[in-house]
Parts: C-alpha cells; structure tokens; sequence
C-alpha cells in the first residue's frame, strides 16, 4: 500500500530534445521525460557558478530537495559548500512530486515496529515529523511563497481486509503519539467503509519551496554549478576530488547513488503516475485523501495559474515494468469513475525507491571512503524523508552526530522480515537480465515501427533500441543499459528508454536521464 505522491505533465509532442529547447527558451526546469508536471512552468534563477579553485568543506550532489536543504544548512553553518547538478535545479523528483507533507508514511509505523522495534518506530516517526517541521520552519523563516497549506489527510478502507490494514494503521500511530482518529466523513464520491483522519497534513508547491532554499542558500555564499555530472570521486590523504572540485566531505543526493553500489541490491525502483482535472462540478475536496486499495489512489485539489484542479494520482509499478500508457489510461478511467470531468490538464509520472526493510539509507556510504555520504530509499514520502535527511547529513558532515543515525545507517544489518523482499527484487532483476534478451524478436525491417513509437528489435543479428520520430529518421542505440547491462524497455508515455532492473533512464538520444547510470547510451 501506498501514500505517495503527485508531479503533472504536459504533453509536448515529440521527442526529448524539443522539450529541451522549450525550456531552454521558457527558463522552465526540465522533466527527466517528455511529460512535465504543473510545478515545472514556474521559473528557477539561472545558476551559473564556478568551480571554486581552492578546497570546500562539502560537495553536494544533486540539485532537489535533499541537496538543497543539507547545502544550505551547512552554509548557514559557516561551512563553504557547492552544489553539483547533473541537468538543473529541481530536474528530478522534487520537480515530479505530488508534493504531500504528511505525518505517516508508506511504510507504517506498525511496520517500521515489526522490523525496528518500539524504539524504532518512535525515531522513524519523529523523524517524520521532524522534517515536516523543517519544511515548515523554512518557509516561515525564509518568508517563503510556495502555496502552503495546511490540510485533514483521509485514509479509507473499502473492504473487510483494507478495515483491518486501517487497524493497524490505526495502531500503530497511537503507539507513536501521531495524531489520528476515525471519522464517519469523507470528502470522496468513493463508497467506503471505515476511514481515518489526520490532522495536521499539509500541501505545497515544491519547486516555489526548492526556488526560496535556492535563494536563502545563495545568499549565504553557496556555489551551484548545473549541467555538472560527478560520475566518480577519487580520495587521496582524506581528500575527495570529482570534475575538477576538491572537498573535505561529499554527499550524494541523488535519489539513487551513482554506478554499482548495494542500494542497487536493497532498493526498488518505481514509477508514479498522476493526473491534473478540471471538474464540472467546480466543487473540489479541500482535504488530502487516500485509498488502501493495490494499486493505491490518491486525490488532491491545487490552484494551478489561477484554477482549481483536482490531482489524481497513483497506479505505480516498477520502473521499466508493464505498460506506462495503461497506467495512465486506468487512472483517468478511475478519475472520471467518480468525477464529472469536464478535462484532463495536465499527466506526469515520476520515479522514487523503496528500501528492502522499510526505511531509508542515509548516512556514510558503504564500502567507500570515510566522509563519503548518501540519501535514499525514500519510498514515497521524499518531501518529509528528503528534508530530514538533509538535517541528518549536515549534522554528521559536521560531526555533530545525529540521534537518527543508526537506525538509518546505510550499513546497518537488514531485519529478517526484509530479507524475504531482498530475496524476490533481486531475482526479479536477474530474470529480467536474461528474459528480456530472449524475448527480443528479430524483423527484416524497422518500416512497421510508427513514427514516435519505440521498440527493442534484432536486426541482422545486433540488438537495437530503435526509436522513429515524427519526421520518421530512426534514432538508433544500443539497448544495453550502461550501468549493469540490462536491457532497456521503451516508455511511450515520457519518450524515454527505462531499465527494469535498478531504474536507469535515458532519452530518445541515449543521454542519461536518471542514474544511477552516469554513461549514456551507445549510438548505433
């Protein structure tokens, strides 16, 4: 089950490379795909930054909300930091978040108990609210203007077995001192049987947020250098050194740290989906609802450029896995199920991870050099988990310690329950390793591949990942995914080649899109 969350999209027609010669004309963040949520039309100030020609305290990489905030909390802090993005500010997911700021998460606190331990679960949900706090405090302190509002989050239950979940749901919230009660009022058409309410959630727009943490943090006298892509870090006498930086400590805050690594073992990659609707009715719920049904769904009503319009989100799979045009076609079909839509404005999907025990890694990165540190596994709560990390890692860089230290340390020893999860993802890659070679068919000829179409075929013997554009050249690449020699799947809906064992993604011309791939692919 899931609570997670939104990001929209606008369809631009064709290829990758239009979309990026738009943004480069509009100064809109780009999509790590052709399709772009509600947040991307707004603007980012242009960073153009320097390396710094002497040694910093830290290298930040990757520009969304876990790099900002732990750059900016290191500055505040007197320490000389930089941040190195691959594309631009708030590429990623940030820019594809639903943007809901709640005190639950994906994984439940019964869960987390289960696994951790009543300590456990008390730190994980402090940690919650912790950096849900943090987003607030931010924004009251940096006089932020991002469309905070606070919210009731509703979960319900439309079965005997969902009635049950919600039990312990229930449960497991009281034991960590999270507010939360059951209601008989739901502001859903969507018959139901039991339902909880939270009070206390809240809303934002995440790029308007990542837009004020990227001004306090240049004004503190922080580096941001974009279109910088740290592939490796050599370390010589305690001295970290990537594209040309030298830094005393280095943070991956990428969603996925770069090239193998054990996070490709013990995280999940998956896809969300999201919808943005116009209703007839012009009556939209002014509350953050979910249900508990696999797939899960979600909805949310957000002023985008002057109207009201409700997000519907949900239907995730696994990155590179089924079909990303029936994940969309479902959930508008759920949508207009309950909800007289008079249009659809606006679609996206965006990419998080879930951690093999429930948790995420955050902390020194194992099997690397001391000072070396990371961020993922969030699940779909990165506005919460994402702030907190930030926190986490500025206090270690600093050498304050953290009381969230060990239970997320990425080196900690996996609890037995996870072990069945980490059992099946990883025999879940290695099929698609062999499978998807196998199940490449061989054709004389690419004339049936429609144009803005792609598709995975063998022609004279050589596999080829062959896309045909709308003006009908070929764009021709090798489908080995260069980060661990998978075989990419082509996804119709962001225009992009998805790998479905640990999430690497790239355009239409090869270029890596999302790692943890840093080599593009090979040009046929």
């Amino acid at each position: 089950m899931g609570f997670k969350k939104d990001q929209k999209v606008e369809w631009l027609g064709t290829a990758g490379k239009l979309m990026e010669e738009k943004n480069m004309a509009t100064n809109t963040i780009p999509r790590d795909g052709v399709l772009q949520s509600p947040w991307q039309s707004a603007t980012m100030p242009v960073a153009a930054g320097q390396v710094p020609t002497g040694l910093v305290d830290c290298l930040v990489v990757g520009g969304g909300i876990t790099g900002l905030t732990t750059a900016l909390l290191l500055q505040q802090a007197g320490k000389h930091t930089v941040i190195a993005e691959a594309h631009s500010m708030g590429f990623g997911t940030t820019g594809g978040t639903s943007a809901h700021i709640n005190t639950f998460a994906d994984t439940t606190y019964t869960e987390a108990e289960s696994a951790f331990g009543k300590e456990g679960a008390q730190i994980f949900a402090d940690a919650v609210n912790e950096g849900f706090e943090l987003i607030k405090s931010n924004i009251d302190s940096l006089e932020i203007d991002c469309d905070y509002e606070s919210k009731i989050g509703f979960l319900y239950a439309e079965n005997e077995d969902e009635v049950q979940q919600l039990a312990d749901i229930h449960e497991g919230a009281v034991k960590v001192g999270v507010p939360v009660a059951y209601t008989q009022e739901v502001p859903t058409p969507v018959p139901f049987q039991k339902a909880l309410a939270w009070a206390g959630q809240a809303q934002f727009h995440p790029l308007k947020y990542l837009q004020g943490l990227q001004k306090a943090y240049l004004a503190a006298g922080g580096t941001i250098l974009e279109n910088t892509r740290i592939e490796s870090v050599e370390t010589r006498d305690g001295i970290h050194t990537a594209a040309g930086i030298r830094a005393k400590a280095v943070i991956y805050a990428t969603h996925m740290p770069p090239n193998i690594n054990v996070f490709n073992f013990e995280c999940a990659p998956y896809r969300s989906y999201v919808i943005a609707v116009k209703l007839k009715s012009g009556k939209y719920p002014d509350a953050l609802i979910y249900d508990t049904q696999e797939p899960y769904h979600y909805v949310r009503t957000h002023n985008i450029g002057g109207q009201e319009l409700l997000l519907v989100g949900g239907n995730d799979h696994k990155t590179g896995h089924e079909d990303p045009e029936k994940a969309f076609a479902d959930l508008e079909k759920y949508a207009r199920k309950y909800y007289n839509i008079s249009s659809v404005k606006y679609r996206w999907s965006s990419q998080y991870y879930v951690p093999v025990d429930g948790l995420p890694y955050i902390g020194q990165m194992p099997l690397t050099a001391d000072g070396i540190y990371c961020a993922t596994g969030y699940n779909g709560n990165g506005m919460m988990l994402g702030s907190i990390a930030g926190k986490i890692l500025a206090d270690l860089v600093s050498e304050k310690g953290s009381k969230y230290e060990e239970l997320f340390s990425p080196s900690r020893i996996k609890p037995v329950g996870g072990f069945s999860e980490f059992l099946k993802e990883n025999a879940d890659v290695a099929y698609h390793f062999v499978a998807d070679r196998l199940n490449i068919h061989e054709t004389d000829s690419l004339k049936r591949l429609a144009p803005g179409t792609g598709k995975v075929v063998e022609v004279d013997g050589e596999k080829i990942a062959a896309y045909r554009d709308d003006e009908g050249v070929i764009h021709a690449l090798s489908p080995v995914c260069t980060h661990a020699a998978c075989i990419v799947n082509w996804n119709g809906e962001e225009k992009s080649w998805d790998c479905p064992c640990h999430g690497a993604r790239y355009d239409i011309e090869g270029k890596v899109l999302t790692g943890p791939a840093t080599r593009d692919l090979a040009k046929i």
